[in-house]
């Protein structure tokens, strides 16, 4: 049952990211927000997903490196709804709504219903440390886009380019803010995040730390943003810069996820 509604989300997501891409090329609000409805029916379905595996299983519904990938797509699309509210950005979800589908494509790779959880994760600190890091991975991600934003509406200012469509796109000012945002509690979350993983892990293994690729990978990208971070807050990074940076750490981010994944064992390869 929970195979069935995570591609029944899957596709609703499709969905919403043709009809956010669609709103751009046409320059119609309505477009946005009526993809932005369906990117929230897209979010609930995906809910249930995860609760009837949650009610097969009995225990998190997150043990592999597919249900991390989903649940990233899950975290990304609800934060940028609630962020809706708060900031004019609903066009950003012309890059949101890909990026959604694209995680979520990935995680159906080896998507096959309720598996049996490895003794390992029984430990009543995972899922906090899986939806903490998780969390506040997605608030990186959703940096980044905003951050690609503002430099594609930058360019096209400094090089007179001001048209309707530059009007149509987000303020400059708006995306600064999500930005600003989204660095502001993502970094705090996965600091939590790493710190219940390192309680668990001393559980798990008898030690804070065993040198694995994934914790070096992880103190390598926490460090990182929080040299952004700080540069933001105490230096006044915003903007262009902040932006440029954001967009790089992200990149980081990839690269290190996708050479931990493929090029390295690691005990958090677990099933």
């Amino acid at each position: 049952m929970d195979v069935t509604f995570f591609y029944t989300a899957l596709g609703v997501y499709l969905i919403s990211a043709v009809g956010y891409v669609a709103s751009i090329l046409t320059r119609r609000v309505w477009v946005a927000k009526l993809s932005t409805w369906i990117m929230g029916a897209a979010f609930g379905v995906h809910f249930i997903s995860f609760a009837f595996r949650y009610l097969a299983t009995g225990h998190n519904p997150v043990v592999s490196i597919y249900d991390t990938l989903s649940l990233l797509a899950w975290i990304l699309s609800g934060v940028y709804l609630v962020l809706q509210l708060k900031t004019k950005t609903r066009v950003l979800g012309a890059f949101v709504a890909p990026v959604t589908f694209l995680l979520m494509i990935a995680a159906s790779y080896r998507m096959a219903g309720p598996v049996a959880i490895p003794p390992i994760l029984r430990g009543g600190l995972v899922p906090f440390h899986v939806i903490l890091s998780v969390t506040g991975e997605a608030l990186f991600v959703l940096a980044s886009l905003a951050g690609a934003m503002y430099l594609m509406q930058d360019h096209l200012i400094k090089n007179k380019k001001v048209t309707s469509f530059t009007r149509f796109l987000p303020s400059l000012k708006e995306l600064d803010r999500i930005n600003h945002i989204c660095l502001l509690w993502g970094f705090p979350l996965l600091t939590l995040g790493v710190l219940a993983g390192s309680v668990w892990a001393r559980t798990a293994w008898g030690s804070h730390w065993q040198w694995d690729p994934k914790q070096i990978w992880t103190v390598l990208v926490w460090l990182i943003y929080a040299v952004l971070l700080h540069q933001r807050l105490a230096i006044g990074w915003k903007g262009h810069k902040a932006a440029l940076y954001s967009i790089l750490a992200f990149l980081v981010l990839m690269v290190s996820f996708c050479i931990e994944a493929f090029f390295f064992e690691t005990v958090h390869n677990f099933i």
